[in-house]
């Protein structure tokens, strides 16, 4: 029987408050995040990290002093590895532990006669995926890794995953029609103008999610939009952002339901940006009710998409490719992984 180890992969997080600072320096010393050559890059990181680390430490701190990712992601693991059976699923986290080297020294102990590398993102960006499969690569070369492999680079509109948003956001909606008619906030983390603007496809994408999303609630007056949070730095970033409609719906006196729409796990940026920030901006602003939808986790039909994208990734050759096996995005997005075709 063929051994087939699949590597799950996703963003990380600091396991204590004493890791924020090294997370962060490993954060912003990605190429992929900040473009600055080496030895400024590394610089830069060392400074935004100490500058950063006092607040983010804060943000830690209220949600138990460490992320909760890798028992998010672990959990994720498990589930998949369950529902596809005899597999190995490996956890890679792009910048806190476990990390690419640590787990493909996992996979080289395993000794699989197939890998499939899954990004937890579904949505392609050259900061995350791309990021996270460079990594891989790496690390993958280091540990002697030659078993033909088999990358997902995307997969936005899985059947699976546009099902499991439907299904959290609906008994939201209704919760939030008692205060009137709601408005849907598909919010994503953002993303500096200048990247999208190079062919990155991650906003069309996003909002392809969205499309999918809107289209299985099967509501013709739903109204909706989708907004990005996480702003950081001074560069100009997607809009409009997801503070920004929450003040539209404050003026407008309509209840809010916030989707996560490019998380499927918890973590700060929904545990404490959208749970604690947003919700009190909301507030002040006078948004009538604020419902924020859970991230996917382990939603069985979140699973069910998972396991359908590495069954289909083993029927086709070794490489990348899209959960739908083949190019997704406008032949105008030049950071496309995938040749036009």
């Amino acid at each position: 029987m063929s051994r087939v180890a699949v590597v799950l992969m996703n963003l990380g997080g600091p396991d204590s408050l004493d890791a924020v600072e090294p997370f962060l320096r490993n954060l912003f010393r990605d190429p992929a995040i900040i473009g600055a050559p080496g030895p400024v890059r590394r610089l830069l990181a060392r400074l935004i990290a100490r500058r950063r680390g006092p607040e983010a430490r804060e943000i830690y701190r209220t949600i138990g002093g460490r992320s909760p990712l890798l028992e998010e992601t672990e959990a994720q693991a498990a589930a998949l590895q369950a529902a596809l059976g005899v597999v190995e699923v490996v956890v890679a986290m792009r910048y806190w532990h476990p990390m690419s080297e640590a787990a493909a020294q996992q996979v080289a102990a395993f000794r699989p006669d197939r890998i499939v590398l899954l990004p937890l993102y579904p949505q392609f960006s050259t900061t995350t995926v791309a990021s996270s499969l460079d990594a891989w690569w790496k690390a993958a070369s280091t540990a002697g890794i030659a078993a033909p492999t088999h990358a997902i680079c995307c997969y936005p509109q899985a059947e699976g995953l546009i099902a499991a948003h439907a299904a959290l956001i609906e008994p939201l909606l209704a919760a939030a029609a008692e205060a009137g008619k709601p408005r849907v906030l598909f919010s994503a983390h953002g993303l500096p103008k200048r990247v999208v603007a190079r062919g990155d496809p991650y906003q069309w994408q996003v909002e392809e999610t969205a499309r999918g999303i809107v289209a299985c609630l099967g509501r013709e007056d739903l109204d909706w939009t989708v907004c990005y949070q996480s702003k950081v730095g001074p560069l100009a970033w997607l809009e409009p952002a997801t503070v920004d409609e929450l003040d539209r719906a404050g003026r407008e006196r309509v209840p809010v339901v916030v989707v996560p729409i490019a998380f499927v796990s918890e973590h700060s940026e929904t545990l404490v940006e959208l749970d604690v920030t947003y919700r009190d901006h909301a507030r002040a602003a006078g948004v009538p009710a604020y419902h924020r939808v859970p991230a996917l986790g382990t939603h069985p039909a979140f699973v069910a998409a998972l396991a359908r994208l590495v069954r289909g990734a083993l029927e086709r050759d070794a490489g990348l490719d899209s959960g739908e096996g083949g190019r997704l995005c406008p032949a105008t997005h030049g950071g496309c992984p995938l040749v036009a075709g």
